[in-house]
């Protein structure tokens, strides 16, 4: 799995008990993505827009502990988005 993806995968976790979390989870274990824009193509409005609203959340947290690669990986799916 692609190192962005896994990042989003472990912030997500902190949202596993929201049902569209939870079908977004199950797409990264089931398929093989090759990359986060496969990821993201793959997506949803619905899913897109809960992504929107949990990784600007993840952002703001991981800028606040200062953990840059978090920053970075995070921003890469963030921007696909839109």
């Amino acid at each position: 799995m692609d190192k962005t993806l896994k990042y989003l995968r472990e912030s997500l976790a902190n949202y596993s008990e929201n049902e569209i979390c939870q079908h977004i989870l199950r797409k990264l274990e089931q398929k093989e993505y090759k990359s986060e824009e496969q990821f993201v193509e793959d997506l949803d409005e619905e899913e897109i827009a809960y992504l929107d609203n949990v990784l600007e959340n993840e952002l703001n947290y991981a800028k606040n502990v200062q953990n840059d690669e978090r920053v970075e990986q995070l921003t890469e799916v963030f921007e696909l988005l839109f």
